[in-house]
């Protein structure tokens, strides 16, 4: 029998597709959960999350505080989305670096849902 190296090439891209297409499949039904949610679903915070893990963590600290840095306290920045989306989009005092053309306005949104749901008064 001749073993054949790239048999696990063509069984890794049949579950990628696989993959793919449930996707494809749910997503018009989070999209339709977070605006019944009001924009802010699980689903959504989850993202940002994410997306803070990857992207925000570094400078904000993991907890979204990190001490001994001039980055504030992300849990009491305040209710104010637009303010947000600007500074995300534009960065802050030269300090911040701009992030408009890194993320696309629905991760910045799922941002806004995460760092809103971990607000603390």
């Amino acid at each position: 029998m001749i073993k054949r190296p790239f048999n696990w090439t063509a069984a890794y891209f049949a579950a990628v597709a696989m993959t793919a297409t449930a996707s494809a499949q749910t997503a018009p039904q989070t999209a339709a959960t977070q605006r019944d949610a009001g924009g802010g679903g699980q689903a959504q915070i989850d993202q940002g999350k994410t997306t803070y893990a990857e992207k925000c963590s570094h400078c904000h600290g993991p907890g979204m505080m990190n001490a001994g840095t001039i980055t504030p306290d992300l849990r009491k920045f305040p209710d104010d989305k637009e303010r947000f989306f600007t500074t995300v989009k534009n960065g802050k005092n030269g300090r911040m670096p701009p992030w408009g053309d890194v993320l696309h306005d629905d991760e910045i949104a799922s941002l806004w849902a995460y760092i809103s749901s971990q607000r603390k008064p």
